[in-house]
């Protein structure tokens, strides 16, 4: 009997191509696919993100904010998190599908065009669904969108598989690509095949179609802990020769880094940039209302929305500051697993929440008891949008070996200023929260003022650490010459301590 062979490695993020080889395959037709991905990417990140408009453009004065509004306003943000997370399982699966897809021709890159088409319709079946909950057609038309999008990348996949010379040279080179194809088919149309049923099911009982579409976004790890599971009771199995494991969704097997950065980006400037239109549309003064209310004073008249540009300045504040601390935690970050990724895709959700959060503490700083409600509404996002960061951290530092850098781990000179950059933001939202439990006033000026002064509690923070490092950098100076004799060791240990930059 043979022993069973290894399976075959996982695939490598290809990074930049010679410049010949560029111009032999411009020369055949075909391109590389960084261009492209860039665009998916951003279009992506756009979708999702400009889905919670609906929800902060929904028609509630002060006056009528009460307990049937907020169940309203909750239902649409549940269905907005939901939405904005399958929309991130197609991104997922994209970015999986280029792993295996290195290079592309004219007809794969239409091929992707028809799929940004499809996807760009979403927010249009989203608003649909929140302003007609109980209708089943805005259900069913996301659903179908949701096929057609894995109808499309069912053609790239047959279509690429068609001419291996636009796949990854790994597959390419494979005796097995015939069960890679039908493997990565497989893994496209699952989660199209759940939103087929759950479409069917919305013409008759669409409560059931919801809970359908929340397990496509939960399909991978359910599926994953099934194999666990398995693997538990009957015991491991021997891997086959032809194993696809590269492509399955292994909670450790590692994401596309620079795409995880390019897809957070894209929210993270979407959100900043849908806080300056909110001032734009609603906060530019009517030239009639200047000349008849303030007798021709413009500033006068801009005076009145001055707690509309405090919450803008403290809100873009809260988004510029959540993406330092993404920039700064995916700096120490090699690779991202899967788990790292949905809680990535988690904080994004709750970043993609906080022009709600502009609109709730501007549009209510009339009205104590309603303002006190909005301010704890914010509180809650900026709560979940940073708490989720700080797992990621938690995450990595799992398996830190794989994960992070070695200045990041356990000791490492970034350990300790990373923690304490991470905690910030929760720290300060649940103390917010409280705030808004023990007092009876807590207006949303002073939330906003808050917001605006958390960029000095980063500097401060960045002083105390180096006020505190100075003694410790002093002493090791002093007893690098004592010890110059064991110069290899000292160097190995210098770098476990922080940095005072």
């Amino acid at each position: 009997m043979s022993e069973p062979q290894s399976p075959e490695p996982a695939l490598i993020i290809q990074g930049d191509s010679p410049t010949g080889t560029r111009d032999e395959d411009a020369a055949d037709g075909i391109q590389h696919s960084h261009r492209m991905l860039s665009f998916s990417d951003a279009l992506l990140s756009i979708i999702a993100t400009v889905m919670i408009l609906p929800v902060t453009h929904t028609e509630i004065s002060p006056e009528q904010f009460d307990k049937s509004i907020q169940k309203l306003l909750a239902t649409r943000i549940a269905v907005y998190l939901m939405t904005f997370l399958i929309v991130t399982v197609a991104w997922a699966a994209h970015t999986r599908l280029f792993q295996v897809v290195g290079k592309i021709d004219d007809t794969l890159a239409l091929l992707n065009l028809a799929c940004m088409m499809t996807i760009t319709f979403l927010p249009f079946t989203f608003s649909l669904m929140v302003t007609f909950p109980e209708v089943p057609l805005g259900i069913f038309l996301f659903c179908m969108c949701v096929i057609a999008i894995g109808a499309v990348q069912a053609l790239v996949v047959v279509y690429a598989f068609h001419f291996p010379h636009l796949l990854h040279p790994q597959i390419e080179r494979s005796a097995h690509r015939a069960l890679y194809r039908q493997h990565i088919l497989g893994i496209v149309l699952r989660g199209p095949a759940l939103c087929f049923v759950a479409a069917g099911f919305s013409l008759f009982f669409y409560p059931l179609s919801y809970l359908l579409m929340a397990t496509v976004i939960f399909l991978p790890y359910v599926s994953k802990a099934s194999s666990w599971c398995k693997g538990r009771l009957v015991g491991p199995q021997e891997p086959a020769a032809h194993s696809v494991e590269f492509f399955t969704f292994d909670l450790h097997e590692p994401l596309s880094k620079e795409r995880v950065e390019a897809f957070s980006d894209g929210v993270y400037a979407i959100v900043a940039t849908l806080l300056i239109l909110d001032i734009c549309e609603d906060n530019v003064p009517d030239s009639k209302d200047v000349k008849e209310k303030f007798h021709g004073s413009l500033v006068a008249a801009l005076s009145e929305y001055g707690p509309h540009f405090l919450a803008y300045f403290g809100s873009f504040a809260t988004v510029g500051l959540l993406w330092f601390a993404h920039h700064s935690l995916f700096l120490h970050i090699r690779k991202a697993t899967q788990s790292m990724g949905l809680l990535n895709t988690l904080s994004l959700a709750f970043v993609g929440g906080l022009p709600l959060a502009y609109q709730q503490t501007s549009a209510f700083a009339q009205q104590p008891q309603q303002e006190l409600e909005s301010v704890r509404v914010s509180c809650a996002i900026i709560f979940f949008a940073s708490i989720f960061q700080f797992a990621i951290w938690t995450t990595a530092l799992l398996h830190e070996a794989e994960t992070l850098q070695p200045s990041a781990r356990f000791g490492g000179r970034e350990h300790a200023f990373m923690f304490a950059k991470l905690a910030l933001y929760p720290c300060v939202s649940l103390l917010a929260f409280a705030s808004t439990c023990f007092l009876s006033r807590f207006s949303a000026a002073i939330f906003h003022l808050t917001q605006i002064a958390v960029p000095f509690a980063f500097l401060l923070l960045r002083l105390l650490v180096r006020l505190a490092l100075a003694p410790l950098h002093a002493l090791q100076g002093l007893s690098l010459p004592a010890h110059r004799s064991e110069g290899s060791e000292d160097d190995a240990r210098a770098p476990l301590l922080p940095s005072a930059y």
